[in-house]
């Protein structure tokens, strides 16, 4: 969250719904962004998060809702809306026979910036986003990351206030993506208020002071990643013994146990889920010492967004 923000919300999303030839696509969102911080939109392929954000982009009309950016009504004031926004899509609009330069002195133009003011504000990004001599090139020879640089620098060439991200970093390689992460951090601390929908959840874990997941046109969960990760409240426990014949009896063991939820046997691994990870490790360790069955190695794996992400997306109904 960034320290130089107001008491705004930067996007309100009341109630809004979707239809098209008998589907709704979206049953009802209600989404809030606070003024300099980022909100993440998971869900699975075909939840709704690109027609969501087409919807607050006033690329798309909704069939009922309301969508206001920094207070104002984008349905009735869609153009000056449209000053505020800044998108950047799952794929690059960039003209490839262009240098990054002229791409982004291009946009500027369309903006509405003087030639001058353009070419200053490309200079400029060029420069913070570390394509000063890549600049000089044609965007067909540029990677995939530094491709989604450029788009993402054109997206604030006029310093919007919000800024719309839908999958920013699909298809990027991970040093890329970093990258990019990075680039985002430092808009939303200089005042930036993002919505990003994005199918990586540790992009979201890295990223977003609070999360809404969708599934079929519908919210399922809102939080923060640590509030989302304490609903699921199970943990994995791996146990690595020293004879794998004892794993059978192991097993059944620990399935006997209070809390154990499930059990796996691999080799001489036993696996196990539990809501008190910590006790139940301890525990389980005690008892199969008192059966002759010792433990080699042992470790917890807390629940991560992605587990959070399947079990909500598995668990919602669909249609």
């Amino acid at each position: 969250m960034s320290p130089f923000v107001n008491d705004t919300n930067a996007i309100e999303v009341a109630n809004l719904r979707m239809s098209h030839r008998g589907v709704d696509a979206l049953k009802g969102i209600d989404l809030v962004v606070p003024a300099g911080t980022v909100m993440g939109l998971l869900g699975p392929n075909g939840a709704g998060k690109t027609t969501t954000v087409r919807i607050i982009a006033t690329l798309l009309s909704p069939t009922s809702g309301s969508v206001h950016i920094n207070g104002i009504d984008a349905r009735t004031h869609s153009h000056q809306v449209r000053s505020l926004i800044g998108l950047s899509g799952q794929h690059a609009v960039v003209d490839d026979n262009l240098t990054g330069h002229e791409n982004l002195v291009m946009i500027a133009r369309l903006s509405g910036l003087g030639r001058k003011q353009a070419t200053l504000r490309s200079r400029e990004l060029l420069e913070q986003f570390n394509l000063a001599t890549a600049g000089k090139r044609r965007v067909a020879t540029y990677s995939g990351g530094m491709r989604r640089r450029i788009d993402l620098a054109g997206a604030i060439i006029i310093r919007p206030p919000v800024l719309l991200l839908d999958e920013p970093t699909a298809s990027l390689d991970p040093i890329s993506r970093t990258e990019l992460w990075s680039e985002i951090k430092a808009l939303v601390y200089e005042g930036t208020s993002v919505l990003l929908t994005t199918q990586y959840l540790e992009e979201a874990d890295q990223l977003a002071d609070a999360v809404t997941v969708i599934v079929g046109g519908e919210v399922v969960a809102r939080g923060t990643p640590a509030e989302l990760k304490s609903k699921l409240r199970t943990a994995q426990v791996r146990l690595q013994l020293t004879r794998a014949g004892d794993a059978r009896s192991a097993s059944e063991v620990i399935g006997r146990l209070d809390g154990v939820q499930s059990v796996g046997v691999d080799g001489s691994v036993i696996t196990y889920s539990t809501h008190d990870a910590s006790r139940s490790l301890t525990h389980a360790i005690g008892v199969l010492a008192r059966t002759g069955i010792e433990v080699t190695d042992s470790s917890v794996s807390e629940p991560t967004l992605d587990d959070v992400f399947v079990s909500l997306a598995g668990s919602a109904p669909r249609g």
